[in-house]
């Protein structure tokens, strides 16, 4: 069932992504991701400081936000990115920056308005 764009489900969404994506491992899994779809957690455990089990675990906590899909390829588990959480936790950054935009020039507006004219 899709989420409404402004309830409160989507607000809960935008912030179970965040807290999330606040682990620099688990972001640098997503950037390994988005370079090899259908990566396993052996291969990426290779390129990280880290050992198999932990990329399993930020893999599935990634997959229990909806940020990562797995499914088997024989005896294997492939791990791809499902940018749709992105998207929607972007689209909401992108509306709280316009509220703010908004806002500051209002408050700019006023402070012009409040000062005294010039004279040359």
């Amino acid at each position: 069932m899709p989420v409404p764009s402004g309830g409160r489900d989507s607000t809960d969404n935008v912030d179970r992504v965040l807290a999330a994506l606040a682990d620099p491992m688990r972001r640098r899994i997503l950037d390994l991701l988005a370079g090899q779809p259908g990566s396993t957690a052996t291969l990426l455990a290779d390129e990280l400081p880290v050992s198999r089990q932990a990329v399993v675990q930020h893999l599935a906590v990634l997959e229990a936000v909806e940020l990562v899909a797995s499914g088997r390829v024989g005896r294997e588990r492939r791990y791809r990115v499902r940018p749709e959480r992105l998207t929607a936790t972007a689209a909401w950054m992108t509306r709280v920056a316009q509220q703010w935009d908004s806002r500051l020039n209002a408050i700019r507006l006023l402070a012009e308005a409040a000062e005294p004219p010039v004279d040359d």
